[in-house]
């Protein structure tokens, strides 16, 4: 009874953890509803073309230390206060399940929240590292050879589904598959904008002056 009762309070603690719409609030700071904005998305993606890089920034890595936070620090904290020594394993993955739960569905503004990329990220550093890691590279490199950060997250969640099971194997079957499972989510979610990449109207990201008004072009054109 007393361990089913820690797992629903890690769990609780980490989905009101998930639910800090950090991009939504970076919006109200600067007097602007992100959901009504660029994308309607409060990830940070939506918040760097919206308000700039530093809200965006500010946003990955807060989204990022929801995730670390979570699968690293609440079984700990629950487990401790209760005095029942450590945490199982099994405790980490279902903080990350209501994590991302917390960031897909926030308490706080109707249900509706991001993708779950930076989030997710912080999970896999605090259960699956290398994959993690290795995970951000592919997102890099395949962000900066499309200018996609769709074609990146996408690219990244099917190498994070797969990798778990030759990099960080000594984490278990139950955290390979959680995370491969999870990381396959995040590839569902962004099937509005692989429509929009079929449909040649996804944006790309602009690094110059000149790649902006192609962009810009590009929008009013559509």
């Amino acid at each position: 009874m007393q361990q089913a009762l820690l797992f629903l309070s890690a769990a609780a603690c980490s989905y009101l953890v998930g639910s800090i719409p950090f991009g939504y609030l970076a919006g109200c700071i600067a007097g602007v509803d992100i959901r009504k904005t660029g994308s309607g998305n409060i990830g940070a993606t939506n918040v760097f073309r919206t308000l700039g890089p530093r809200f965006g920034i500010a946003t990955f890595l807060l989204d990022a230390a929801k995730g670390v936070a979570a699968a690293g620090v609440v079984p700990w904290a629950v487990w401790s206060l209760a005095c029942a020594g450590s945490p199982p394993p099994a405790a980490a993955l279902v903080c990350t399940v209501a994590v991302l739960a917390g960031h897909g569905f926030p308490l706080f503004l109707g249900f509706k929240g991001g993708k779950g990329v930076a989030t997710g990220l912080g999970c896999a550093l605090s259960v699956v590292p290398h994959t993690a890691l290795a995970a951000l590279a592919v997102w890099i490199a395949v962000f900066l050879a499309t200018r996609y950060v769709s074609v990146g997250s996408i690219a990244a969640a099917l190498a994070a589904a797969v990798l778990p099971w030759f990099v960080d194997r000594p984490a278990g079957a139950a955290a390979c598959s959680l995370v491969g499972v999870l990381a396959l989510l995040i590839v569902w979610k962004h099937r509005s904008n692989v429509r929009r990449l079929l449909a040649g109207t996804e944006n790309r990201f602009a690094f110059t002056a000149r790649q902006r008004e192609e962009r810009d072009r590009r929008s009013k054109g559509a």
